[in-house]
């Protein structure tokens, strides 16, 4: 018993020295890290840029270069009201208004090509000139439509998240708070469409800019009506030297009940949205099922009444021409009605 114990001793010691050797080789040397940064020399702005991917650093230069020339002689339309919309959508991958234009152009060259070369072989001219304009067209529409969906699905975003954080806002001033710190509480809380819209009023007053004309941008980029309300309260709060708690509470109070009614309008909205799919989806399925078992018998009944009609017209005739034939009979309803039965009655056995 003594070497084994001796042996499982040593063993069990082993494992623990390499298992703590291990753990300690993860860990990071917070001195040589420290010794390290100010010790190696810093890269170069040329080094820097040739440590980036191919596509990063020829690529994408190379394909905004060419969609800012063609936007530049691409249709014209109002550069400020493209640049306001690109600014609600949250200024997606920094497209500005000619690389838009231009890659509104870009599209519509490209599918209306393919459909060109798919139409103009399988169909006739009329058609295939119409299904290449029809290309064209939706190509240069498709990015103003995926813009428009940008923007809206961002102004939801901010409409919903705003009541929340006019809640830590209020609180947050309550405690103590001035209203930048405040707005950099809600920026640390939240990584939203808001919470970014609130780092750049940050920015820009520490750029130099006043609280009322940072409010005022951050307005006007988001393009939504309560955060409009909630900026033109602060800025007058500010001016009138009112307190800003009590307009912070009034306003989330308000943002509160204002999302509340409009999650009662959309309640309200929805069976006459759920109507169209109802009619023209579901209930055609429904028929098909309930009513299509017995479509062959309703089927069947009507052939049979349609033999029968004809039947009892047939034998009513026959009967009729008897009669007429015979000069000494006297109508009698009583057995015009037995005999026509009777006919019937042989021509249906």
């Amino acid at each position: 018993m003594g070497p084994i114990l001796f042996l499982s001793l040593f063993l069990v010691a082993g494992l623990g020295l390499m298992l703590f050797g291990l753990v300690r080789s993860r860990q990071p040397d917070s001195i040589g890290e420290r010794l390290t940064q100010y010790t190696e020399r810093s890269l170069s702005l040329e080094e820097l840029e040739l440590q980036q991917p191919f596509y990063q650093r020829v690529m994408v230069p190379a394909a905004r270069s060419m969609l800012t020339t063609l936007g530049k002689y691409g249709p014209k339309q109002s550069a400020e009201r493209l640049r306001t919309n690109l600014q609600q959508a949250g200024n997606p991958g920094n497209i500005t208004p000619a690389i838009f234009v231009g890659l509104r152009v870009v599209l519509a060259l490209v599918l209306g090509l393919i459909i060109t070369f798919a139409t103009f072989r399988s169909m006739a001219l009329p058609q295939a000139l119409m299904y290449s304009a029809i290309g064209f067209l939706l190509g240069y529409m498709l990015p103003v439509i995926w813009l428009g969906r940008q923007i809206t699905g961002r102004k939801r975003s901010i409409t919903k998240s705003l009541p929340d954080a006019l809640d830590l806002l209020t609180i947050s001033v309550e405690a103590g708070l001035a209203f930048d710190l405040a707005l950099q509480r809600v920026t640390q809380k939240w990584d939203d469409a808001l919470s970014t819209e609130f780092k750049r009023v940050l920015s820009d007053i520490r750029l130099g800019k006043s609280r009322r004309e940072a409010l005022k941008e951050m307005a006007t980029r988001t393009g939504v009506e309560d955060v409009q309300t909630f900026t033109a309260a602060v800025i007058q709060a500010d001016q009138l030297g009112v307190s800003l708690s009590k307009i912070l509470r009034l306003q989330a109070d308000q943002m509160r009940v204002r999302r509340r009614q409009r999650a009662e309008e959309q309640a309200q909205q929805a069976p006459i949205k759920m109507l169209f799919p109802m009619v023209f989806l579901i209930f055609p399925a429904l028929f098909v099922v309930i009513l299509g078992p017995a479509v062959p018998r309703i089927m069947s009944g009507l052939g049979g009444l349609g033999a029968n009609v004809e039947y009892r017209a047939m034998a009513t005739s026959a009967v009729g021409r008897k009669i007429s034939n015979d000069p000494y009979h006297k109508p009698d309803t009583k057995q015009y009605d037995s005999g026509s039965r009777r006919a019937c009655t042989q021509f249906y056995k």
